[in-house]
């Protein structure tokens, strides 16, 4: 068994290792519970091994929380814009126990509004390997606990926003009158699409205003208790994509490629319907063609300046 690269997707709850063929084909995935805030006992070094365990030495790329001030190793942020050989020229080294070299790669940081990333970059670097025409002139949304909203000018990222999107709904469906104590959520699709057009019909007074309805609906009996998660997951996602709007993140007609977990970007696509914005799957593991990508542009796999 050889491999010519080994990457690292080390996010806050999971780690993901990828270990690549010549050609920059992934042989083999392993996806462990040991994120940056739940590592084994042994910390970074036994998560480390055992993410590798039996894996043939070869060159080590890591991208996400692994490198944040509580990671392994803080690596600064590159200011926006970014592009590929910058992420590339500015990967930090990290000696591993076992002598291995790890390449950490560094998150963006957008001065313009303040605002950061770790680990979406290499997301962006993969799904513009896989979709090139998108590299001239591109929007991106990488939805999750955090969303990003990213603008992609000649290859490089240029400027994004974040949307906490993910974290409010986990906070009002296990802390708030809204949803703490409700019995487990049933999928109820015209609960999630009621909430989506009660964000779009909120007008300039927005999500805020409608939010307190799922209370509402629930005591008029209009609601089913095990449907108003659907119906918040409905309205945030709702106002996220208003609030795109408004700010120009995006345009009815106009594409935007959707890059992360394939049944959240699914969430995603069916809200987007109600606001005329023409959301598309980006294709693949965009993290896993990133880490490539990033490591060929330094040169970690010999002859592979341009990344398959």
């Amino acid at each position: 068994m050889t491999a010519a690269l080994i990457g690292l997707d080390w996010g806050s709850t999971q780690l993901r290792a990828y270990r690549y063929g010549e050609r920059g084909a992934v042989e083999a995935v392993r996806t462990l519970p040991c994120g940056v805030r739940q590592l084994p006992a042994g910390g970074f070094a036994q998560a480390f091994a055992q993410a590798l365990e039996g894996w043939p030495a070869a060159p080590v790329i890591a991208c996400g929380m692994v490198g944040s001030r509580n990671g392994w190793r803080e690596t600064p942020y590159l200011d926006t814009p970014a592009d590929l050989d910058r992420l590339a020229a500015a990967l930090t080294p990290l000696a591993a126990p076992d002598g291995r070299a790890v390449h950490l790669v560094p998150g963006l940081r957008d001065p313009a509004r303040p605002d950061v990333m770790r680990g979406e970059e290499t997301q962006v670097a993969g799904a513009l390997a896989l979709e090139p025409p998108m590299a001239r002139r591109a929007r991106l949304l990488l939805p999750g606990t955090h969303s990003k909203w990213v603008e992609v000018r000649d290859g490089a990222v240029v400027g994004f926003a974040t949307m906490m999107t993910g974290e409010l709904y986990a906070l009002l469906r296990q802390h708030s009158i809204l949803g703490a104590a409700l019995p487990a959520p049933v999928p109820d699709g015209d609960a999630f699409r009621r909430g989506v057009r009660a964000a779009r019909d909120s007008g300039a007074a927005g999500m805020l205003s409608r939010l307190f309805s799922a209370r509402a609906l629930l005591l008029d009996g209009a609601l089913a208790p095990s449907s108003v998660a659907d119906y918040l997951s409905g309205l945030l996602l709702g106002e996220e994509l208003r609030a795109a709007l408004a700010a120009g993140w995006a345009a009815p007609g106009e594409p935007v490629l959707v890059v992360g977990d394939e049944a959240l970007c699914e969430r995603y696509l069916r809200a987007a319907e109600a606001f005329g914005i023409g959301l598309r799957r980006a294709p693949g593991d965009a993290a896993a063609h990133g880490l490539w990508r990033i490591a060929a542009a330094a040169a970690l796999v010999p002859g592979h300046a341009t990344a398959a």
